[in-house]
């Protein structure tokens, strides 16, 4: 199965990678629920990703985004990370690469222009309209930072519950599916929408990459059963 799907990734003139939360996971970074450690056991990760516990308790929903944040940078890309940016950089233009995540794992292993449809854990934006007044370089030091003129807070930057995805990035994520002669569906359950319908989308083939069973299998040419770090490189290495 290997062989053809390697066939497959050949011919294609156009790639589009989806990538989920089993990626990470190879590499060490807690899934969203098994990130509920010491302090936080108590506390329903859904109840805490959102604008309105954000709003209601800033100080603590930043702390334990902190707390997630530094567990993220004790990690390090995996062999499937770095063999996708590897390929990217061998051919420019073929290959898109979309991610669930937002641990910044893809971007530090050197790939570019990655789609994140749920945004970046490490990077912060405001949780307002910024006003002429807002400086993103210069917030007043706190948990969290915030304007020194309006208050306007700096929150992560990440989709909560709740929110809509990016437009433009989904957009781009959804050309790529449609626009690709194959699309690698990489550790995800498919069970996240909109991001798991990108593969329902996909005008090409599709082979999963995943250990276990996901709600994709049926969508798919080819199912390949283990770890991104593993088989990733099988694929993609000349």
């Amino acid at each position: 199965m290997i062989e053809q799907a390697r066939g497959w990734l050949g011919a294609a003139r156009r790639v589009a990678v989806l990538t989920g939360a089993g990626m990470s996971a190879e590499s060490g970074v807690p899934t969203f629920r098994d990130a509920q450690t010491g302090l936080w056991a108590q506390f329903d990760p859904q109840q805490l990703a959102t604008e309105e516990a954000f709003r209601a308790n800033p100080t603590m929903v930043w702390d334990w985004y902190a707390m997630r944040r530094e567990m993220v940078a004790k990690v390090e890309p995996n062999a499937g990370h770095r063999v996708l940016a590897t390929f990217a950089k061998r051919h420019p233009q073929r290959l898109t690469l979309i991610t669930q995540n937002v641990d910044g794992l893809h971007q530090r292993a050197g790939s570019v222009g990655v789609l994140a449809l749920h945004g970046n854990i490490s990077e912060d934006k405001w949780l307002d309209e910024p006003k002429a007044c807002c400086n993103a370089s210069q917030p007043a030091a706190a948990r969290p930072p915030y304007c020194k003129v309006c208050g306007n807070l700096r929150r992560p930057a990440v989709v909560w519950f709740g929110e809509m995805l990016p437009l433009e990035t989904l957009a781009a994520a959804e050309a790529a599916a449609q626009e690709c002669d194959l699309m690698l569906v990489v550790g995800t359950s498919g069970v996240v929408y909109p991001a798991a319908g990108l593969a329902r989308m996909a005008a090409g083939k599709v082979v999963i990459v995943n250990p276990e069973p996901t709600e994709l299998d049926d969508a798919a040419d080819a199912v390949l059963r283990g770890k991104a770090a593993q088989l990733l490189p099988q694929l993609l290495e000349d």
